[in-house]
């Protein structure tokens, strides 16, 4: 097995990230630098920055509502950084990315091997986001935003935009450009105000507040990966996301788990109790 599948499939990171640590010569193997293609064998001592490779643990996919201001990094001298706001006892990272003045859903796994499954373009996993712009949106920009907008020296896409109010619009992309929809708005002369992802593919924001997030569902990883999840059988129903999730708090590790966080009991007995409680 070559190292850098190796690494991933330890859930430290995605195979990508892995072949950026082994060329930064970050990677040893058996005492030795590793390079891209070095290969390992069963009972091999792997270490990153001399640390050794733990055992995989079970696998973690989760869904989370991102809120504005958090960045999709790992890197933990990042304020606001994705992993210390879900604070799970797993090392994860996310899936792809979310800008840090968008919010809504996105991914994370301890997983490396399902990452480039879910980017890879040609697999055309469709991302939904509602955004709100600056001015009312005319059907010629609609019209404009379908068949293709020209940015980054290359045309969008073909993609579904349709109106939801008069500044608010709804767009599904089957590719994930830098700032994709923001420049294709400026391009045309719109301003984003607000910009969230409410699906990806098969798996939906839901009811899931800002800094939330729960574990996907067996159902969901099948819809999303069918080739690597097996779809449960039908008379066996999904497994269900606690009604407990974990929130937006950096918590000690005994306290990642536990559900709610005092914040917001501080924020409801502030607000009063939220409506349908």
């Amino acid at each position: 097995m070559r190292i850098n599948k190796f690494i991933s499939e330890s859930g430290v990171c995605s195979r990508r990230e892995a072949d950026r640590w082994i060329t930064a010569g970050r990677v040893s193997c058996n005492g030795r630098i590793a390079t891209l293609g070095t290969p390992v064998e069963p009972g091999d001592d792997v270490r990153i920055d001399g640390v050794p490779l733990r055992a995989k643990r079970s696998p973690v996919y989760i869904a989370l509502n991102k809120p504005v201001g958090i960045t999709s990094t790992t890197e933990p001298d990042v304020a606001g950084n994705i992993v210390d706001l879900v604070g799970h006892a797993e090392r994860i990272f996310p899936v792809g990315r979310l800008d840090k003045d968008s919010e809504g859903l996105i991914l994370l796994t301890n997983d490396g091997d399902i990452v480039n499954e879910i980017l890879r373009v040609e697999n055309a996993h469709e991302k939904e986001y509602v955004v709100v712009v600056d001015r009312p949106i005319t059907p010629m920009t609609l019209a404009i935003m379908r068949s293709g907008v020209r940015i980054l020296g290359q045309t969008t896409r073909p993609c579904r935009a349709e109106r939801i109010d008069e500044r608010r619009f709804r767009i599904v992309l089957t590719q994930g450009l830098n700032r994709q929809i923001r420049r294709m708005c400026s391009a045309l002369g719109y301003r984003v105000q607000q910009l969230r992802r409410v699906r990806i593919s098969n798996i939906h924001l839901g009811d899931l507040r800002p800094g939330e997030w729960r574990p996907l569902t067996a159902a969901e990883l099948a819809g999303l990966l069918p080739a690597r999840f097996a779809a449960p059988p039908a008379d066996q129903p999904s497994r269900k996301v606690s009604a407990g999730t974990p929130s937006v708090q950096r918590r000690p590790a005994a306290a990642r788990q536990s559900g709610s966080c005092a914040l917001e009991a501080s924020q409801r007995k502030k607000s009063g109790p939220r409506p349908g409680q």
